[in-house]
């Protein structure tokens, strides 16, 4: 079955000011390199509706970022600054994502990549933060839940920094599967070990606040060692991961050391558990990644991967330092998971 791809030259249109790093380049350098793709079923985004935006986020706030259609520019915060065309850009990400995933529920296709922009997982119910206006990802899990009647579903969020709008929404709830791998300390300052959710959802929260100059191996090491048991465990019925390139080594916003086969090591074994659990049902949602030519070829490598065509790969050959840190991880989910 044919993997779907999202990605529209309308993302371009919110412009966050010149020099920003969440720039309309983003998209234009994912555009260019869809055109060397093959094999894979484009799928059409549409806005989201207030009905599904709201899902996750409160209505005065949606109104609020429906209102900054009237100026050419207007800051949320230092961060979050947006134009004229910003709030429709941001319905059409959403609804890019949900119209992936009804793509992937329907059979059309196996998974897919939402290339979207803006990001959405630092975006709170009442708040945008952090480059984000609606959290796409955390969208994308209710409407799996209210409109098609998931009772279990995980996000895995790779992004570089922490996704406190995806913790914060589903942090009492059990059924979001919440795991966050990201720089610590680092912005936007939540994600650290004894972060496990709370009331019913307690557990279901799961932070590996990695130092600087974590990459391949630890990585590797940490998918293999602690989240794939986890996730097993938890038997998700739809895998969404929070898609960000910024862990990269190029990246200029971050201090890690992940390369594209990193990334592509990290999709295969999320790809491995929704074949398990899913029926291999995934779906990617870009977040960060400022570096153009790591975006370029870190969606190239993680889309080779949704679509089956890697080839087998060697283990990597540094040897992880994660195993202190993964022995913490280990020590405070033990409540909770098995290993």
């Amino acid at each position: 079955m044919s993997t779907g791809v999202v990605l529209d030259p309308r993302f371009m249109e919110h412009q966050p000011g010149r020099g920003h790093p969440e720039r309309p380049e983003r998209i234009a350098v994912l555009v260019e390199m869809l055109e060397r793709q093959a094999g894979l079923v484009r799928v059409e985004p549409r806005p989201a509706t207030a009905d599904e935006i709201t899902l996750v986020h409160d209505g005065a706030y949606y109104e609020d970022v429906a209102r900054t259609r009237e100026r050419s520019y207007y800051a949320f915060d230092a961060d979050t600054p947006v134009s004229a065309r910003s709030f429709d850009t941001a319905r059409l990400a959403a609804g890019g994502v949900l119209t992936l995933i009804d793509e992937v529920m329907a059979g059309h296709v196996r998974n897919g990549f939402a290339l979207v922009r803006p990001p959405g997982h630092h975006a709170e119910p009442n708040r945008a933060m952090g480059f984000c206006l609606f959290n796409n990802a955390a969208i994308g899990a209710e409407y799996l839940r209210a409109h098609h009647g998931l009772q279990r579903v995980l996000i895995m969020d790779w992004d570089v920094h922490h996704g406190n709008g995806t913790q914060h929404r589903f942090e009492r709830d059990p059924g979001v599967l919440y795991i966050s791998t990201h720089q610590y300390p680092y912005y936007p300052g939540t994600g650290a070990l004894d972060e496990v959710g709370a009331g019913d959802g307690e557990g279901y929260t799961i932070n590996l606040p990695f130092p600087p100059g974590f990459g391949d191996a630890e990585y590797g090491e940490a998918f293999r060692t602690v989240i794939a048991p986890i996730v097993l465990q938890y038997e998700p019925e739809f895998v969404l991961i929070s898609a960000g390139f910024d862990p990269h080594v190029a990246d200029p916003l971050a201090g890690m050391e992940v390369t594209e086969r990193g990334f592509a090591s990290m999709a295969r074994t999320l790809l491995g558990l929704a074949d398990r659990t899913a029926a291999g049902r995934c779906v990617a949602v870009l977040e960060g990644g400022y570096d153009l030519r790591a975006l370029r070829d870190c969606s190239a490598a993680v889309l080779t991967e949704l679509r089956g065509q890697a080839e087998p790969a060697d283990e990597f050959a540094t040897a992880s330092r994660a195993g202190p840190l993964l022995d913490a991880v280990r020590r405070v989910q033990g409540r909770y998971w098995r290993w």
